[in-house]
């Protein structure tokens, strides 16, 4: 009761069409309520009735309720989501109410006067009256959505008959988009049951029938409690079936009651990584970021891209935006413009391999913070024909961005790396562990803080086997997986940029993170995935194995052999003890790239492996090159 009261707000008592409406049936039912309460009193006897009934008694009483109706936050109610909620204010309005009217005839009983049998009926009729047309109204509107569903909303199954489904159908009843039209699940008690006016059909293992019976493919996993393995276990199961699997909201935003026609998605790629997507303490990520300038290179790719969208949410006083491509920063600035307008931001052009634009840019906004995502990744790529651009970028691009944050006296520098430069067997691969080398040796004895972050493969980044195969599904196939095998690991675009950036508030400077990914993801089973959630299967789409591509591993790796891990205050990311760089290596880059401006495949590859010990090139295609050259 008292925290009812507490919540009492006259700010709620918003004068719209609506409540005016409202107040008025409400100020009838009140005058309706005292009627009955009299004539009940006086056995239905209107002449003993008039005697004792004072009409202006009656009519102060009844504004009098209206107004604490209204005061408790009734009127900011709406009629048709009427429920417990709703009830406990009426409950509440219409004691407050009564406990008004007994104190005005008690201070003034001539004037308000009225029977001590009335002032304790009519409150209970009050009660009924507007609980009753609320909940007819509740019922009359959901009724005439529902015969508006059954025509034009999208039939579904709904797996699950529970609390969470309950809540589900209620909201189908309420919208236009869906409609169930059989209820699913495991409990044989809840077979032939109706909940909602959906009737519990069958069990899981009948779902193909149900489907055919119903002529409908799509289904909506409405069971919270279920842990991720379960849930990643009866999506692919349900999706091997021909199913096309929706999601529901997280359980927390369930017992919210926030469920609505846009929080049911479809399951994607990345609910089915066999592991928990990894979540960190907003507190812990916002560190070092609040308030500061910070600045991103590679701001308009797929990692540099997220990393401004969770950078801009920590409320920095300065977003630098660094990006060679025109096109690529003009929608990340256009993005953070539109939804974090608040937040200033600078959309610079330069590339990072330009050391005296690099210098300007840090001269000009001096960052605090640095987190340097620009590099050239795609592995075949940069294995053919492009393997100097590789080192330029991957390489000099890193030496010129660490050497000027250290003139230009920025505190941290986050580098960007990857799994592949762990025992490398691409140029790409070679080209990351050679960064990391270097810029651990630019920066030692130097105040900036620097920490290395390593993670496997993005789902769903520019480049991935994610819009590869979904190109190659919508085209009909087939897809082209490499080998049989062939293993990655794998994380989320959002869980990338948010591990770079815990990264910078809890590195010490000199670290190369590595979060703990889980197990590895066969390529295969993932292809696999992805054709049962497009709604086919491998009839419709096959397939193919083209054989490993130049400089590709059938198994990625995540730490040397001889390094260790110690952990740190998140329990999915761990710091790596790295091998020491090669001595003298920065010195042997700056001489190699100064003798001649352009250099072959087979000279970069035969540089990497001198700096490079643990690069083991692809030896077939090493000799390829080496005869062309």
């Amino acid at each position: 009761m008292m925290k009812l009261l507490a919540n009492i707000d006259l700010s709620r008592v918003r004068v719209t069409w609506r409540r005016k409406l409202q107040v008025l049936v409400d100020l009838l039912l009140a005058l309706g309520a005292w009627v009955l309460a009299y004539l009940i009193r006086f056995n239905f006897d209107l002449v003993a009735a008039e005697e004792y009934f004072v009409p202006t008694a009656v009519v102060t009483f009844a504004l009098l309720q209206v107004v604490v109706l209204g005061l408790v936050g009734v009127y900011s109610r709406m009629w048709r989501y009427t429920g417990l909620q709703d009830l406990r204010l009426m409950i509440l309005g219409v004691a407050l109410g009564a406990l008004v009217v007994l104190a005005l005839v008690a201070m003034s009983p001539r004037l308000f006067f009225a029977p001590r049998s009335t002032l304790l009926a009519q409150p209970v009729f009050f009660l009924m009256l507007i609980a009753g047309v609320r909940v007819m109204w509740r019922m009359a509107r959901e009724n005439s959505v529902q015969k508006q569903t059954l025509e034009y909303g999208e039939p579904v199954i709904v797996i699950g008959a529970g609390d969470a489904a309950a809540a589900l159908l209620r909201e189908f009843d309420r919208s236009h988009r869906w409609r169930a039209v059989a209820l699913l699940d495991d409990d044989p008690h809840k077979r032939s049951t109706v909940v909602n006016g959906v009737r519990v059909e069958g069990m899981l293992d009948e779902f193909p029938a149900v489907a055919a019976r119903f002529r409908v493919h799509k289904v909506v996993i409405a069971i919270p409690s279920m842990v991720r393995d379960q849930r990643v276990t009866l999506a692919r199961r349900l999706s091997e079936q021909g199913a096309e699997v929706y999601a529901l909201p997280p359980r927390d935003a369930l017992q919210r009651g926030e469920i609505a026609d846009d929080t049911i998605r479809r399951v994607r790629p990345e609910d089915l990584l066999r592991r928990d997507a990894v979540s960190v303490d907003p507190n812990l990520l916002g560190t070092g970021i609040a308030g500061k300038v910070v600045l991103v290179s590679g701001a308009g790719g797929s990692i540099g891209s997220e990393l401004c969208r969770q950078l801009a949410d920590l409320r920095p006083e300065l977003l630098v935006l660094f990006e060679l491509n025109e096109f690529a920063l003009y929608e990340i600035d256009e993005e953070l413009h539109a939804g974090w307008g608040a937040v200033s931001r600078a959309s610079v052009i330069g590339d990072v391999r330009d050391e005296n634009r690099v210098q300007e840019v840090m001269t000009r906004y001096r960052p605090d913070v640095v987190f340097h995502a620009a590099a050239y990744k795609h592995v075949p790529l940069m294995e053919q024909v492009n393997a100097f651009e590789a080192l330029r970028n991957n390489v000099l691009g890193t030496l010129v961005v660490a050497g000027a944050a250290v003139r230009a006296n920025v505190g941290k520098l986050i580098v960007v790396s990857t799994d592949k430069a762990v025992n490398p067997t691409n140029v790409m691969g070679a080209t990351k562990r050679l960064a990391e080398m270097l810029v651990q040796e630019i920066t030692a004895g130097h105040e900036i803080k620097v920490s290395i972050v390593r993670f496997g493969n993005v789902l769903g980044s520019a480049g991935s086997v994610i819009p590869k195969f979904v190109e190659q599904i919508q085209r009909g196939g087939p897809v082209t997986v490499t080998h049989p095998e062939i293993t990655r690991y794998f994380m989320s675009i959002p869980e990338a940029a948010q591990l770079v950036v815990l990264s910078s508030s809890i590195g010490r400077g000199g670290e190369i993170f590595v979060l703990d990914m889980g197990e590895p993801v066969r390529i295969a089973e993932l292809a696999r995935d992805l054709i049962h959630l497009m709604g086919k299967n491998e009839r419709d789409v096959d397939i193919v194995y083209t054989g490993l591509r130049p400089g590709e591993k059938l198994f990625e790796e995540l730490l040397f052999d001889t390094e260790t891990t110690v952990p740190t205050e998140h329990r999915r990311l761990r710091i790596a003890r790295a091998r020491p760089p090669t001595a003298g290596a920065r010195s042997a880059f700056a001489d190699w790239l100064r003798e001649r401006p352009l250099r072959s495949d087979f000279e970069v590859r035969q540089f990497l492996r001198r700096l490079v010990p643990e690069y083991t090139p692809d030896e077939r295609y090493h000799r390829r090159v080496a005869e062309r050259a």
